[in-house]
């Protein structure tokens, strides 16, 4: 009696260990708010953008499918996202390279419509960045995976693969089959469309090699609380140099940090007051709205040729400033030295400066100062917002960029631009803008002006 007693206690034991053993393997639940961004069924919510590939739905999925002829395309969400937390599989042809763009747009003004911003990468080659962080037609790698080992190998050659991606605030995280791939901190987009990406390929290329999509969900509330937290170090693009840049021969003309490289236009040091240097802002303080004579106008020590100058700037209602270029501070060293041909910096909206000119419009942001306005359906942020200046000297053509949008450009040197000058205010400076070198500045006019990312690429002659 004893011993049936034992045996039926050490089944019920075992029963026990049983089911507590398949309880724990059990998977948790998942109550997390995710909304569906893909039916399974139909496209409703999505658009093809850029070239020609094919999508369709096979099996709950979305495949989508190289052809050759055409350009990178796009499937795209028709909502825009700003914070967000993505998740998705996909399975890829181990021939094809893809990418999730995020954030992404397609503007007419920029390169007629082309497909632009972050693209979390799908890379099965033996390079394995798959997770990385590239920006799609614009400044190319900004994460790529040389230095993570551990989330190269964790993508699976031939089978899904799961991606998860936050992109909070200027804080972009990825991780590829739940190990920690990439970390940025950018700024330079805030929202956007989600793009399926099915790449262009070459006339070598197999057509018809296959890309496929499933599980598409994401959450876009509360999340602080489902956030997760990131081993790796962040990269960081703010006053910094991406990976293309240093390839392609850019240069950094302000560190973020410091006063190196620069000086008053009219003194041999920096301006001791007028200027100030915060959580990596170079800003002009303001004065009254008059050129200052507290700090005054900045310059390179350095002199420039023929260049590709990049320049970040953000205003404040009603302000006035300006870059400029092929500076020579030595041409008067009475009030109205640091002459220069001017890349304007202005609130049309408000300054006065905006209806004045030698010529109609010549003084309204990224004109030309005095001589030639700008286009005026320029793209234009608002005041408050961060813009991107761009300007291209090379064998005296010139161009006027702003936020991807050539605004302008002229002949330096030119019987038609030795025409305008004679025209304008600086027909008194001789041979005005026609040095073959010069400093580059960034003006005081007396308004709260900030500027970054301040990038210098030099042209080499051929």
């Amino acid at each position: 009696m004893k011993l049936r007693t034992r045996m039926g206690t050490s089944k019920i034991q075992a029963l026990l260990f049983l089911f507590i053993l398949t309880s724990c393997m059990e998977t948790k639940k998942d109550e997390t708010p995710w909304e569906t961004l893909f039916d399974g069924k139909t496209f409703n919510g999505w658009s093809v953008k850029g070239g020609n590939a094919p999508y369709e739905i096979r099996n709950n999925s979305i495949v989508g499918k190289t052809i050759k002829n055409t350009p990178n395309t796009f499937l795209c969400s028709n909502k825009m996202y700003g914070d967000f937390i993505l998740e998705l599989d996909y399975k890829v042809d181990s021939t094809m390279n893809s990418g999730i763009q995020i954030r992404s747009n397609s503007l007419p003004h920029y390169l007629d419509g082309r497909v632009h911003g972050y693209q979390v990468e799908i890379d099965p080659s033996e390079r394995a960045w798959s997770a990385g962080i590239y920006d799609e037609s614009r400044r190319g790698w900004l994460n790529p995976l040389t230095d993570n080992q551990e989330a190269q190998k964790a993508f699976k050659q031939n089978e899904w693969n799961h991606y998860r991606i936050e992109a909070i605030g200027d804080t972009i995280k990825t991780w590829i089959n739940q190990v920690p791939a990439a970390f940025l901190i950018d700024d330079k987009t805030a929202s956007g469309f989600i793009g399926l990406q099915v790449h262009s390929i070459g006339e070598d290329k197999k057509e018809g090699t296959e890309i496929i999509w499933k599980n598409i969900r994401i959450l876009t509330g509360e999340l602080s609380k489902y956030s997760r937290k990131s081993p790796l170090t962040p990269i960081v693009t703010k006053n910094k140099l991406t990976i293309d840049e240093k390839k392609n021969g850019w240069q950094l003309l302000w560190d973020g940090e410091t006063i190196a490289g620069w000086r008053g236009a009219k003194l041999d040091e920096f301006p001791e007051q007028g200027w100030e240097i915060t959580q990596g802002e170079l800003t002009v303080l303001s004065s009254g709205g008059e050129e200052s004579t507290a700090g005054g106008d900045i310059v390179t020590k350095e002199l420039f040729g023929d260049f590709e100058l990049k320049v970040d700037f953000k205003i404040t209602k009603g302000a006035n400033s300006g870059i400029k270029y092929y500076v020579d501070t030595d041409l008067n060293k009475g009030p109205g030295s640091s002459i220069g041909l001017e890349y304007q910096i202005l609130d049309d909206a408000v300054h006065p400066d905006a209806k004045l000119g030698n010529h109609d419009g010549s003084r309204t942001v990224a004109s030309l100062y005095d001589l030639i306005m700008a286009n005026p359906n320029k793209p234009m942020n608002p005041v408050g917002e961060w813009n991107s200046a761009h300007i291209v000297s090379k064998d005296n053509h010139v161009e006027h960029w702003l936020n991807g949008m050539k605004v302008l450009e002229y002949e330096r040197k030119s019987e038609d631009y030795l025409k305008l000058v004679s025209e304008s205010k600086y027909a008194k400076w001789p041979n005005f803008g026609e040095g073959n070198k010069g400093h580059i500045l960034l003006q005081d006019h007396g308004d709260r002006v900030s500027f970054k990312n301040i990038k210098i690429k030099s042209i080499i002659k051929e």
